[in-house]
């Protein structure tokens, strides 16, 4: 067994957390990589999904007119909520990472020294090919 890897929540915590309720303590190290691991938008927005498919169900169900209407109506809210998320994922991720007793920022931070290669990198790219010159430190 990988020891690296924090106590994963079974099902029902998971669908809890999913919908922003927060988790007990055992899980606070699994919250931390979740919301800083590769890939932590893409779970962001697993998790916004799980959110949205009861009150699409519920919409389409509810919505008179042709199946068309319907499904145009429910993928129209979710293409809304969808950029509602992108727009503030950065805010609703490090909140749940406070709710699970990080510090503000915390959450970010790991993101941020953990992409810090990628982005010098990408920095020094751009300095040789508009700046005509050489690494930027």
């Amino acid at each position: 067994m990988d020891t690296d890897r924090p106590a994963r929540p079974d099902l029902l915590h998971w669908l809890w957390y999913a919908v922003g309720g927060g988790l007990p303590a055992r899980y606070r190290d699994w919250v931390l990589r979740d919301t800083t691991a590769p890939g932590w938008w893409w779970r962001q927005i697993v998790r916004a999904l799980v959110q949205a498919t009861p009150v699409g169900v519920i919409v389409g169900l509810l919505i008179p007119g042709s199946i068309g209407i319907r499904i145009m109506a429910v993928c129209g809210g979710i293409f809304v909520a969808m950029i509602y998320v992108l727009a503030f994922i950065d805010e609703a991720v490090e909140h749940r990472a406070v709710k699970a007793g990080f510090p503000r920022g915390y959450a970010k931070s790991i993101r941020d020294q953990r992409r810090a290669p990628e982005r010098d990198a990408e920095a020094d790219r751009y300095a040789r090919r508009y700046r005509g010159g050489g690494p930027t430190r």
